[in-house]
């Protein structure tokens, strides 16, 4: 049986390839991200990681926003997405309270 290898640009590449690097227990934010491969729109990480084909093996869940809100997830930015996303970091040990990271030693540098 052939493996099917999703399409994804070059963007994307460098976009999975950075948050691969965010270890389980750990999140980064779409702003480190995009510093990290020389972009200049936490909106563009957002959109390439709404299309993460290779989730959760690109842990697109471990990354936030910069104001260390939970962010978006699967391209909502409520509802049952977000409770997903919650769900997956807590099982993490990442907690969020009152809306915001909990405790700011969670977060990366990549």
């Amino acid at each position: 049986m052939q493996q099917v290898v999703p399409d994804i640009s070059d963007f994307q590449r460098k976009v999975y390839e950075a948050v691969s690097r965010i270890p389980r227990g750990f999140v980064s934010t779409y702003g480190a991200v995009a510093e990290v491969i020389a972009c200049r729109s936490c909106r563009a990480i957002g959109q390439a990681l709404k299309r993460n084909p290779f989730a959760p093996a690109v842990p697109c869940h471990r990354v936030i926003a910069s104001d260390l809100s939970i962010g978006g997830f699967q391209g909502k930015s409520g509802g049952a997405s977000i409770l997903r996303k919650i769900k997956l970091l807590k099982q993490e040990g990442i907690v969020f309270r009152n809306g915001r990271l909990a405790d700011s030693s969670r977060i990366i540098s990549l």
